[in-house]
């Protein structure tokens, strides 16, 4: 299982149409969520360019390329552009406070 980063750029002529379809937009990462593939999601801060980063656990490059073209902002055609780039994750907190609760149960 491997760990990828997607960053998303919206178009400010996007924000009309991201408005109209983010309660499926949010429905879908919700269910992504639930099945334990998104780890992490949301949009960039007031100050940055319009757009999101979402870290997703998949077997694959082209296995995250087909889940997120079900993304309802990319199938609307929202996403001016969409990167997808794998992640070799060697520091992360909450696998640092788990590694540290197995070894207090030794």
């Amino acid at each position: 299982m491997g760990t990828f980063a997607v960053t998303y750029d919206y178009s400010a002529a996007s924000t009309a149409g991201r408005d109209e379809h983010r309660p499926r937009h949010v429905e879908f990462l919700q269910k992504q969520f639930d099945d334990g593939r998104l780890v992490k999601s949301g949009p960039f801060g007031p100050e940055e360019d319009p757009g999101a980063l979402l870290i997703i656990e998949a077997d694959s490059k082209a296995a995250v390329e087909a889940l997120m073209d079900q993304d309802p902002f990319y199938l609307n055609g929202l996403v001016a552009q969409r990167r997808i780039r794998q992640w070799n994750v060697f520091f992360d907190a909450t696998t640092a406070a788990n590694a540290g609760a197995d070894a207090a149960r030794r």
